[in-house]
């Protein structure tokens, strides 16, 4: 499972946390939404044109989006039940999501025929009555056109962004001086949901302790906090719908030498990242500067534990998990606007595993991460 299902999954039947259970700073926070400024109408417009010429030269007759974030992105909308048509000239259409309406708008905007791209969470029925109610239309993938839209974020999209990153870093910083012993995971995980609340805002984070954070997507096993275990952290919020993902990791306790010496393996791995994604530079580039790194120290080698087991990055925007992402095969070229997790992970079954995950955006000169980097095991924050 992803990690926003463990959360979901570990404090499910679990009653919020109240003012009463939460720490002193967490209850004091305050929501951080002054001044967040919404995408504009005038910016969508510009999506949809820009959609129009990715179908021009991917000969995309259309493209249909049933509800979900590539229909918020472009039209600011979220309708459950309902699809959105663009045809590559002409209005674009709201109908019922199913297939006899879809084939009638198809017809009604001239696309009889030809190939129809349908975003990736269209669902399997919508996909097969188009082959039965459209017969003459091709249905094929409409990434090209929606991930080449969204994979590039404009100023508005970062600032909002930005703003995420800054409410989980608030959250973070609220709870973790107040880690004590014997607490659980599900109630460090209810601290952070109720900082998130506080700071008005939707969110929550996976809470790990000790071996068990040598697993990348968490445990529902019950843990308990004890001295020197490790503690991580991760996940993050949404403002405007624009995600965060933060992971910060250390220790309850005076921290082991074998704890310190891989906490600092895997911030010269981050680092290594941050430098490889420049503009022009294939995606899985960034995951092998991160990897040699690791695996230089006597890990891996490759995806192979203890070591690295997943990639260095993920794309992340209006879906915590979005394209593209930083993998072994991705040669995607790393443009600016382009926007990603920085994350490699050294995980040691039966030990622990640390990971620090900072975002990042890409600028003509290189990337920038939204937040501090974590500079030691005992200093999360900067």
């Amino acid at each position: 499972m992803n990690r926003r299902t463990f959360i979901a999954t570990a404090i499910a039947g679990v009653a919020a946390a109240q003012d009463s259970d939460v720490p002193p700073a967490v209850r004091a926070l305050k929501p951080m939404l002054d001044g967040i400024v919404p995408i504009t109408d005038d910016e969508r417009a510009a999506r949809v044109e820009k959609a129009r010429r990715l179908m021009h030269e991917n000969k995309l007759g259309a493209i249909y989006l049933e509800s979900g974030t590539s229909m918020f992105y472009f039209t600011g909308k979220r309708q459950p039940g309902k699809a959105w048509i663009l045809p590559a000239k002409g209005a674009a259409a709201w109908i019922d999501a199913e297939p006899a309406q879809a084939a009638r708008a198809l017809r009604d905007a001239g696309v009889a025929t030809g190939r129809v791209g349908l975003e990736e969470q269209v669902r399997f029925a919508t996909f097969d009555g188009l082959r039965r109610e459209a017969s003459a239309v091709e249905s094929v993938s409409a990434t090209p056109v929606t991930a080449g839209c969204r994979m590039i974020k404009s100023p508005a999209e970062i600032a909002l962004m930005q703003r995420a990153n800054d409410i989980t870093i608030a959250a973070y910083k609220a709870v973790l001086p107040s880690l004590r012993e014997g607490m659980t995971q599900r109630e460090l995980s209810g601290w952070i949901s109720a900082a998130y609340r506080n700071l008005g805002v939707g969110g929550g984070a996976m809470a790990i302790f000790g071996k068990y954070t040598a697993f990348p997507h968490g445990s529902i096993q019950p843990q308990q906090l004890r001295e020197g275990d490790i503690v991580l952290i991760d996940d993050g919020c949404s403002v405007e719908g624009y995600q965060s993902d933060i992971t910060r990791t250390t220790v309850f306790g005076r921290p082991t030498q074998r704890q310190i010496d891989v906490w600092n393996l895997e911030r010269k791995a981050q680092d290594a990242a941050l430098a490889a994604a420049r503009p022009g530079a294939p995606c899985e580039a960034v995951d092998a500067a991160a990897r040699k790194v690791i695996t230089d120290a006597g890990f891996g080698p490759g995806y192979k534990v203890p070591g690295l087991p997943h990639r260095t990055g993920h794309g992340i925007g209006l879906d915590g998990h979005e394209w593209t992402n930083l993998v072994k095969g991705n040669k995607t070229r790393i443009a600016p606007g382009m926007c990603f997790s920085n994350e490699p992970t050294i995980a040691i079954y039966g030990e622990f595993g640390v990971r620090l995950e900072d975002c990042m955006y890409v600028t003509d000169k290189g990337a920038v991460m939204f937040t501090k980097q974590s500079t030691a095991i005992d200093q999360p924050f900067g």
